[in-house]
């Protein structure tokens, strides 16, 4: 909804708009079916990876790590020659390396460093693990790969079998404000706000909640501004992390006083989320609904669009192939990474033709962006390699392995999942720590929830679930993890610490795992209060 349409023009463009849907329906037929359906993953990331060096050839970084010797092996019968020539001459980066040697620089303005021309926009990172900002680079090309992804995901609803409205209606995206700040030579902001401020005018009809709406800065402003609206618009799908949909749509609630969303937006049927497992949140969402909806993850982080879900009834997302990121895949292993979860500088890597199904792999990235072989954080599990479908797993640094458990952000989501169902209780946030415990180690659990429960019950059902999810764990729980700590505290502890933080709302997750000054932090903060 525009702002200030008149009813005149309100009542005009609902006219119009059964016809885009069908149009939106028949031209996605067509088009899905010539994306990355018929072509080898191989070929697909081959190409990518050879425009990519093209493209930055004639840029610092291109010249200083020589990619024209890494093209001209392209040419090559040696099947893969040209990628490794391109693995020995590029070493990996992570987030400080390629920052403090070439990212500084575009924050000056700088032209042509890891990709041509100047960077206008940088995406601040959630900072889930790292307690200050990340400024990620979000080039021209980059912005234009990020629309084009966003629109392949939006085609495959046609597989769905979703009644005509939901093409009909608009489209609720809950992200950072699109007021970006103005530091002279670039502007930086929340990626959703980046993105959400150059859509494409076409899609502008669409889009809520609107111009002015997303140009707010304060969070609880926004969503009050959002509830007030709520009834006035047709929302099909909405899109946002799961626990600030989940906060506005009890908003919307409260403020209408009905009894679930589909008394406010009768038509809504999808709900894309991602950036953390919607698995805690999904009995919260069930209470919240009149029926139940198509729930679509999405694998969007500042550095590229990973991967969607691209078939429903699927757990798995699809990799994109063709669009400005070639993919490197670590083994997740220790002979890889060290305890802290930092990859060692001599550690193998594969292209996608090397990989295997059921195994665990760190994600390398290269990008049109000025990424390069930049490890963005991400461990996933290859479901399968034939149709690059992968599931999110944890984070490098976000394993919990004290002494040899091996505990996965996967496997804490699943045993929370289960408690959750055991005792008929929500759980939407928690977190874990790794501590000292008498001369071994012990496990310290923060379970946010506002049910009434018994922490002793939560204990054990979280011990026994994670026994039977992860053998490494019911091993050393019979010798060095001596011990699990739980403790209960009210949801908007959770929420109270992210605000104090500044990462309120957009794209802002609570970290699963908490380590060192970070953990350190939220002590105090739960013990002050």
């Amino acid at each position: 909804m525009l702002d200030v349409d008149s009813s005149k023009e309100r009542n005009l463009k609902r006219h119009d708009m059964p016809i885009l849907g069908t149009l939106l329906k028949r031209g996605i037929r067509i088009r899905e079916s010539l994306e990355q359906e018929y072509a080898n993953p191989y070929d697909l990331q081959k190409t990518v990876l050879k425009e990519l060096l093209i493209s930055a050839s004639q840029t610092q970084f291109g010249k200083h790590y020589f990619f024209k010797e890494v093209l001209n092996k392209f040419k090559s019968f040696e099947k893969k020659g040209f990628y490794e020539k391109f693995k020995q001459v590029v070493p990996i980066h992570n987030y400080n390396k390629m920052y403090a040697e070439w990212w500084h620089k575009l924050k000056d303005g700088q032209s042509n460093i890891t990709w041509p021309g100047k960077v206008k926009y940088f995406a601040l990172s959630s900072g889930t693990s790292e307690s200050t900002s990340k400024y990620i680079p979000i080039t021209k090309d980059m912005k234009k790969a990020i629309q084009k992804t966003s629109i392949r995901q939006i085609l495959t609803l046609s597989r769905y079998d979703l009644p005509s409205e939901s093409f009909q209606g608009g489209i609720l995206m809950l992200g950072g404000s699109t007021q970006l700040n103005n530091r002279g030579s670039y502007f930086e902001g929340d990626l959703s706000g980046i993105q959400a401020a150059q859509l494409p005018f076409w899609f502008q009809h669409f889009y809520k909640p609107g111009k002015r709406i997303s140009q707010t800065r304060d969070w609880d402003e926004k969503l009050n501004e959002i509830a007030q609206n709520a009834r006035d618009w047709n929302i099909n799908i909405i899109v946002g992390v799961p626990a600030w949909i989940q906060i506005l749509m009890e908003k919307i609630l409260d403020h209408y006083h009905v009894n679930n969303i589909h008394d406010i937006w009768p038509n809504l049927n999808v709900y894309v989320h991602g950036g953390v497992s919607f698995d805690p949140y999904r009995k919260g969402f069930a209470k919240l609904l009149g029926r139940p909806i198509h729930y679509i993850e999405t694998y969007l982080a500042s550095e590229g669009f990973v991967a969607f879900q691209y078939k429903p009834g699927r757990k798995s997302m699809r990799l994109v192939l063709n669009n400005g990121i070639f993919y490197e895949f670590i083994p997740f292993v220790d002979a890889n990474f060290d305890e802290s979860g930092e990859v060692n500088s001599e550690a193998k890597t594969l292209m996608i033709d090397e990989i295997e199904d059921g195994k665990e792999y760190a994600l390398l990235l290269s990008t049109c962006a000025g990424a390069w072989r930049y490890l963005i954080g991400d461990v996933i599990k290859v479901v399968s390699k034939e149709e690059a479908e992968i599931v999110i797993t944890g984070r490098t640094k976000h394993f919990l392995s004290l002494c040899g458990e091996h505990l996965s952000v996967d496997n804490m989501n699943k045993a929370i999942e289960m408690v959750s169902d055991q005792l008929n209780i929500e759980i939407p946030e928690f977190a874990v720590a790794g501590i000292p415990h008498q001369s071994l180690f012990a496990h310290h659990w923060f379970i946010g929830t506002d049910d009434k429960v018994d922490s002793d019950a939560v204990k054990q059902l979280i011990d026994s679930n994670l026994k039977e999810l992860n053998d490494d764990y019911a091993v050393e729980r019979t010798a060095a993890l001596k011990d699990v700590i739980v403790d209960i505290l009210p949801l908007k502890s959770f929420y109270s610490w992210m605000e104090s933080k500044g990462k309120v709302g957009g794209q802002n997750k609570f970290p699963r795992v908490l380590k060192g000054a970070l953990l350190e932090d939220w002590n105090s903060f739960i013990n002050q209060k």
